[in-house]
């Protein structure tokens, strides 16, 4: 699988990068970890800092083109996005589950 940067666009507000890139590959459309996993070797990130949000394949092409935002740390990361993104992108989450019920008085 081959990565290309197409885009990046500072955010600083955020403490992160928003990326947009271009995937080659030969099989079938690789899963969101492998390409989060490439996409953070390619621009020396942790995976963890690294959230994938779309992935778009044209039928019968071998290129993907995709959208990613990159933080500048994990914790800004968990602090910004919604769950169910960084449960996708498997970054573990602080609550590490259900919300808890409020005490009553």
């Amino acid at each position: 699988m081959e990565v290309e940067i197409i885009d990046e666009e500072e955010n600083p507000m955020l403490h992160r990068t928003d990326v947009r890139f271009q995937l080659t590959h030969e099989e079938a459309t690789p899963s969101r970890l492998s390409v989060r996993d490439s996409l953070a070797a390619k621009l020396n990130k942790d995976a963890g800092e690294v959230v994938v949000r779309k992935l778009d394949t044209k039928y019968g092409m071998r290129k993907t083109v995709g959208y990613a935002k990159v933080y500048d740390d994990a914790e800004h990361a968990k602090a910004v996005e919604q769950r169910y993104a960084l449960e996708r992108n498997k970054i573990a989450t602080e609550e590490g589950g259900e919300e808890p019920e409020p005490e009553e008085a």
